[in-house]
């Protein structure tokens, strides 16, 4: 892929919290073909990856990751 060291930061990773129920968390990375700036969506629920992707000129996304998660139960964290 290259050299990272000229890459930003823009927004901080904030770990999955749900409050109940299972979520399902997607990461989907682009490749800019340029410097601009890309801003993080108002809400997160219902986003639209296709809509994003076009308001900012992406194109097709170059990898991608999901995974399910959901609270722990009991107050100790997790049991043993």
């Amino acid at each position: 892929m290259g050299d990272n060291t000229n890459c930003q930061e823009v927004v901080c990773y904030e770990g999955p919290r749900p409050s109940m129920g299972i979520h399902r968390i997607v990461f989907v990375l682009f490749r800019q073909m340029g410097r601009q700036t890309v801003y993080a969506p108002g809400w997160r629920q219902n986003f639209n990856t296709k809509d994003f992707a076009e308001a900012y000129n992406l194109g097709s996304p170059v990898a991608a990751v999901y995974f399910n998660c959901h609270r722990e139960s009991g107050f100790g964290g997790r049991r043993r």
